[in-house]
């Protein structure tokens, strides 16, 4: 299991960012992910990798003017 946003989410071997966000089927979009206090950049949300029991705050994009 894995924790997004404080909650609990099934993980899987070799589960990616890009994965993640596929499975959730959220309308956001995000430019960085934190993984365990790491940010990624949604550069690298494909080739990331998410480890068991880890700790994932999505973090949308936010336009102002």
């Amino acid at each position: 299991m894995i924790r997004i946003n404080g909650k609990q989410h099934p993980w899987r071997e070799g589960m990616t960012i890009a994965d993640l966000l596929h499975d959730l089927n959220d309308s956001y979009q995000y430019a960085v992910v934190r993984i365990n206090d790491k940010p990624v950049s949604k550069p690298n949300f494909e080739k990331t990798l998410i480890p068991d029991n880890a700790d994932v705050f999505l973090l949308p994009m936010v336009a102002g003017g």
